[in-house]
Order: structure tokens, then C-alpha cells, then sequence
């Protein structure tokens, strides 16, 4: 059966027509006409690096919390914490990043979470025990609110080709050690020049894998301890160590197969919907980037001509009809050198039944 997606073209950069465009497109579906009154409704969304210009602004945030708030719900924001070092490495710097781009309440109306806590360790732990990824660990709210609302900006990505609805799910909605989890098959290790041997991620590996390195790395010099070591054979890669070290000291594999980072996306995605019962995905075709919104700048490159706005209730279709929209005279992706790996995701996330491959536009 083939899902429907809703597409408001937009052509222009002007915000004021991009507000007008994206209020026109809520009044036409009315996504938020089941919610109920002082019902929490979580929406997630990236604020983009520090460096980042084009991630969703806050002005089209606003109108959508501003039509939910119709509905007497409580809307709040929320991200969780990344595992590279950035200003959202924690939620203490992740929150301040938020305020300072417009996120705070005072300018949407809405309150910003980070939701895995300051170091982003907290959260709830689920077996999913497939042959890609056996266990995750997500935001403890995850389960106990009906509702979702997933807001994305549609990029190229270095590692899945595209990144939308479902990368802005199963990497955007996980504590940081399942980040790690999806993102190499190889357990983490210390970088002997970065350690300052505080001792703080031996207090917290729950294999107790992480021993003083003796005798000391001859990298570390004079006065700066012993430094630790990882026994790979006891590791859970867990990645707990990852959120432990305020040093930038403890490093993961990212090249890892594109083929099986895809689908761990898609195991995670598929777990984390389950959990709700009442999903909406919104994502804006708009200033779309080569990079993604953790790594672009003012002087990335625009890879495509603005699509518009999307909405649908089906992750994959959303998703699905955007790359071919971005691609509907050739090949962009190819063309700009991006990988490809979004033909796996979408592929394996039809047979998990993420969603549909097959869609309807629909135009307002």
C-alpha cells in the first residue's frame, strides 16, 4: 500500500515565504488535530553545530509549536548529546548552543531538552538482539508518551549518502554509547597522548576492562600517570567509556561497513517508532547541504535546488520521496560524490516495515 506525502514547493530563500509556505502546509493536513489536552508532545530536531547556518530555523519551529499549542498539548524540543567533541558534547554546552541560536523558549515557545542527560548516559537499556545490533540504550520518556513529532533537515551525509527522518531517529534519539554501537563493529581504545589518567572511566565500565597501562606509554611523558588501557577481550563496547571522558582520550572506529551502519539505523529507527503510538515526520528540502547540519558552515556546499516542505506519517516514504525529488534529473548524489547507502536503508527498512517504499504526492 502506497503512504501518502504531503509537498509545499519552495523555491526561494526568503524566510518570510518559507513560514507563509510551511503554515499553509499545517493548515492543509492538520497533523496535530488528535492531540489531547496537557499531553506532553516531544519534537525532535537538531540545532546543527555551532558553525552550522542552515539547520532548521527557529522561526519555522515556532509556528509548529505555536499550532500544536491549539490543541492545549504541551510541546517541548529535544536532541541528545553526540559522541565527537563540539559544543554538544554536553547538555550543559548543548543548551547554551541552543539558546544562542534561537532555540530558547522565549523564541519558540517551547522548552529544549537534551534528552540523555548531562553526558548523555542516561537512559533506558532494550535488547533488540539482531544480527546487526544487540542492544540500545534511548531516552527513559521513550515509551511513556503516545505521541511523536520528528522534524528534519534534509542533507548529504559523509557515511549513509542521506541524511533525514530516519537518521535524525536513530542516531538523534539514542544515548551517546548506542551512537558508538551504530557506528563501529570494533570496541573502543585509548589514545595514550590525550589520556590525563583521572581514573573516571574505570570507575564506570561496567566489564571493569580498563586497567592502568604499565608500563607507561613512553608518548605520555613525565608527570602525566600511567594511563589506561582497554582488555578488548573484556570490552562490551558499551561505550560508556566514550561518555566518561572529558578528555577526547577514549576513540571508536568510524569506518565502519556503510552497508551495516545503514541497517543498525534501521534496527534502531524501527524499535524506537514502535514505542509510539502516533508518529508525524516533517522535513524541510531547503538549503540542502553536501555535509550535514554536525559539520556544515556558511561555506558549504548547496548541493541541490530547494525542494520544499514534506510531511507524511511514514518515515521511509518521507524520506524515500525526497532524494527522488532531489534526484528527479539525475543523479546528485552520485554526481557530488556521495555514497550510496541509502539505497541499503531504504531497502532493509521495507523489509523490517519501517514503511512503505511506494508513496503518493500529494500537492497544496
Amino acid at each position: 500500500m502506497k503512504s501518502d506525502v504531503y509537498l509545499i514547493k519552495v523555491k526561494t530563500n526568503a524566510l518570510e515565504a518559507r513560514c507563509d509556505s510551511l503554515q499553509k502546509l499545517l493548515e492543509k493536513v492538520n497533523p496535530f488535530r488528535d492531540y489531547k489536552k496537557d499531553e506532553f508532545i516531544p519534537i525532535k530536531l537538531t540545532i546543527g553545530d555551532s558553525q552550522c547556518v542552515y539547520n532548521i530555523p527557529p522561526e519555522l519551529v515556532k509556528i509548529i509549536v505555536s499550532d500544536i499549542k491549539k490543541t492545549k498539548a504541551k510541546p517541548f524540543l529535544f536532541d541528545t548529546n553526540v559522541i565527537y567533541k563540539g559544543e554538544r558534547l554536553n547538555a550543559v554546552d548543548h543548551l547554551t548552543l541552543a539558546q544562542s541560536k534561537g532555540f530558547g523558549y522565549a523564541k519558540v515557545g517551547a522548552s529544549f531538552i537534551i534528552a540523555d542527560g548531562i553526558f548523555g548516559q542516561d537512559g533506558k537499556e532494550y535488547a533488540i538482539d539482531s544480527d546487526y545490533i544487540k542492544k540500545i540504550k534511548i531516552p527513559s520518556f521513550i515509551g511513556s508518551l503516545e505521541n511523536l513529532l520528528v522534524l528534519s533537515h534534509a542533507t548529504g551525509h559523509i557515511l549513509s549518502g542521506y541524511a533525514g527522518a530516519i537518521k535524525n531517529i536513530a542516531m538523534g534519539m539514542v544515548s551517546r554509547p548506542t551512537k558508538q554501537v551504530q557506528h563501529s563493529s570494533l570496541k573502543p581504545h585509548v589514545i595514550d597522548k590525550k589520556c590525563t589518567a583521572c581514573g573516571y572511566c574505570v570507575k564506570i565500565c561496567p566489564a571493569n576492562a580498563i586497567s592502568p597501562l604499565t608500563p607507561p606509554s613512553p608518548q605520555r611523558g613525565e608527570g602525566k600517570g600511567e594511563g589506561y588501557v582497554i582488555d578488548q577481550t573484556k570490552c562490551l563496547g558499551c561505550g560508556e567509556c566514550l561518555c566518561a571522558c572529558k578528555f577526547y582520550a577514549i576513540s571508536i572506529n568510524w569506518s565502519e561497513d556503510h552497508a551495516i551502519f545503514a541497517k543498525r539505523m534501521v534496527e534502531v529507527a524501527h524499535f524506537i517508532l514502535s514505542k509510539f503510538k502516533n508518529k508525524f515526520f516533517i522535513t524541510f528540502g531547503l538549503d540542502i547541504t553536501k555535509e550535514c547540519d554536525c559539520i556544515s558552515t556558511k561555506n558549504e556546499l548547496i548541493f541541490s535546488e530547494n525542494i520544499g516542505i514534506l510531511a507524511s506519517r511514514d518515515p521511509l516514504s518521507i524520506d524515500k520521496a525526497m532524494i527522488d525529488l532531489i534526484n528527479k534529473d539525475k543523479d546528485l548524489f552520485k554526481e557530488t560524490g556521495l555514497l550510496d547507502t541509502h539505497k541499503t536503508m531504504f531497502d532493509y527498512g521495507y523489509k523490517k516495515g519501517l514503511g512503505a517504499l511506494d508513496y503518493n504526492i500529494i500537492k497544496i
